[in-house]
């Protein structure tokens, strides 16, 4: 609040680190900050050190209630000055909190810039699989699950179920898990190692980071029934899968789909033929570019344009959907892995997790070795760079261990398939009725 000198320059947010990083960990130090800002507040006449201090009681409503013995003294407190404009918008924060779980950590450097800047509105950046993102509210309180919520709605999506928050930092992809407060999870995620005794402290770390949102489990997606899902999410999201040759595909679909790719990439502009051998990484499946020259995918894939001729690139992106939905691996999330539990398998093994279970297949002929269903799989953890699953079967329990720098990756997208099932399976079990 600028009342006592600092000896030395520290930045906003290792301050607010300072003051409210214990008291997220402590609970009995919580009515403590409240009565500090509160009696450093009273009877203060400078006005930067009130209109700081303001700022802090912002933070503070945003992290932790006081106590019930503090609370009717702290909104006796807020609503005794109503020309502070901060008053009222910090009493409903506190209301607002005291019917929540307080935050595990410090507020975020987001959530200082905005009060710093005299906002009580928080926005942040939210990007998505087809190169597009857009700006959305969120409160110090906003869950992941609101959150998704909100960008559901913002993007008239007919539902948010299914799609998940991710954060990408230079090193590491990392999903969000929907129950943890956004700010909590950003800070959690992005920080620096705590190496360091200041870091050690709860000194925030100018990480960059992005935040995603895209669509995790893949169950109840039907081409052509959400088209805004299709042309954001899904379309963006398993062309990659497909051109790295991740599906068992025919010659035939390879060109049908290389002609739906090719408009999707030049619409109408027939002058483009042309730069069809220049454009096959992003038309066939990288592993079978040799299975023709570059003149016969040329001349097939134009064949295959001319048939479609009349849609448009959106349409052309469905019908990609539409034509590769009924193949068993659409919508799979591809793991690489190394194997050694199994000796008829091969050493380097794709797990395919997918809406059905857990596939194991053989990269270099793409056959299914095996398809182990939720309901077999017993128990799965990851452990730094190795997963280890439990299969139990009618004669005995067998397992499959793995290492994969995704393990983490992957039980996170288990545990999310499993917890799916048994929402919808407690929904649909029967009420008991009782009659008069």
């Amino acid at each position: 609040m600028g009342d006592y000198p600092v000896k030395h320059a520290r930045s906003t947010v290792e301050l607010t680190d300072q003051i409210f990083g214990p008291a997220t960990q402590y609970e009995a130090l919580q009515d403590e900050i409240y009565c500090q800002i509160m009696r450093q507040m009273t009877g203060n006449i400078n006005r930067l050190s009130l209109e700081r201090g303001w700022q802090l009681m912002w933070l503070c409503s945003g992290l932790f209630p006081p106590s019930q013995s503090l609370l009717k003294h702290t909104q006796n407190f807020l609503e005794s000055r109503p020309r502070d404009p901060l008053a009222d918008v910090c009493l409903k924060r506190v209301q607002a909190m005291c019917r929540k779980e307080p935050r595990k950590l410090p507020p975020h450097q987001v959530e200082v810039d905005a009060i710093l800047q005299n906002s009580n509105m928080i926005f942040h950046k939210i990007h998505f699989p087809n190169e597009t993102d857009e700006i959305i509210e969120v409160k110090s309180t906003t869950s992941i699950k609101d959150l998704c919520c909100s960008v559901a709605s913002h993007l008239n999506l007919s539902s948010a179920e299914g799609f998940g928050l991710y954060l990408k930092t230079p090193d590491k992809v990392v999903s969000l898990e929907e129950q943890k407060y956004f700010f909590d999870s950003l800070r959690q995620t992005s920080d620096l190692p705590k190496k360091t005794k200041r870091v050690r402290e709860g000194i925030q770390g100018n990480i960059p980071y992005l935040v995603l949102f895209k669509r995790k489990l893949w169950f109840n997606v039907n081409p052509g029934k959400d088209q805004i899902a299709d042309l954001i999410f899904h379309f963006p999201q398993e062309i990659p899968k497909y051109l790295r040759g991740y599906h068992s595909c025919t010659k035939e679909d390879m060109v049908t789909l290389g002609g739906l790719l090719f408009r999707c990439k030049v619409d109408s502009d027939r002058t483009q033929f042309v730069m069809i051998p220049r454009m096959l990484k992003d038309l066939v499946p990288e592993d079978q570019m040799q299975m023709m020259s570059s003149d016969d995918w040329k001349k097939n894939i134009i064949s295959a344009y001319n048939k479609q001729s009349g849609i448009t690139v959106q349409e052309a992106k469905i019908a990609f959907l539409t034509h590769i939905c009924s193949w068993p691996t659409f919508g799979c999330a591809f793991f690489e892995v190394k194997q050694t539990c199994e000796s008829s398998y091969p050493q380097i093994v794709w797990i395919a997790i997918s809406k059905q279970g857990v596939s194991i297949i053989d990269p270099k002929t793409k056959e299914l070795l095996v398809m182990h269903p939720f309901s077999r799989i017993t128990e799965y953890r990851s452990r730094g760079s190795f997963f280890q699953m439990a299969i139990g079967t009618m004669v005995r329990e067998n397992n499959f261990d793995c290492e994969t720098l995704q393990a983490t990756t992957m039980e996170d997208l288990l545990r999310s398939y499993v917890s799916m099932y048994e929402r919808q399976r407690q929904s649909f079990r029967p009420r008991n009725h009782i009659f008069s």
